[in-house]
């Protein structure tokens, strides 16, 4: 590998937790290539490539796995766990939520009991289009 790819590449995991630490932060392009040290079309081209989505879906991702936990673990209500994740609407939670996950937040909390199995696992199994979820 060369020391481009590996800086490159240094540079999109930078980004890329950045995105895991604040997920519910407002992030956009801007400041995750800011972060990066590159223009907003380069930091969008190289994210895609070496990630294989684009930041915006990875964000989302982040965000819909933090709710789905959220939804498992505590009775709070749907709204409540949305705006805590960062989305901005609840119209725009259920419809990305159901993009990802295949149903929706309501369905998802009635039909997936809390995990008793250890977190490792129940992140592994229940992480949108694992092998293991099914989805």
């Amino acid at each position: 590998m060369s020391r481009a790819v590996e800086d490159s590449n240094r540079r999109m995991l930078r980004a890329r937790d950045a995105m895991d630490r604040a997920y519910a932060q407002p992030l956009d392009v801007p400041a995750l290539a800011r972060i990066a040290h590159v223009s907003q079309a380069h930091f969008t081209r190289t994210f895609r490539a070496t990630f294989g989505e684009t930041p915006h879906r990875y964000l989302q991702r982040r965000r819909v796995e933090r709710a789905m936990f959220l939804l498992r673990e505590t009775d709070r209500s749907v709204t409540d766990i949305c705006f805590e994740v960062g989305f901005g609407s609840p119209g725009t939670f259920s419809r990305t939520f159901r993009d990802i996950v295949g149903r929706s937040p309501r369905t998802y909390r009635k039909e997936t009991p809390a995990a008793g199995v250890p977190t490792c696992f129940a992140m592994a199994w229940m992480r949108p289009g694992s092998r293991l979820s099914g989805d």
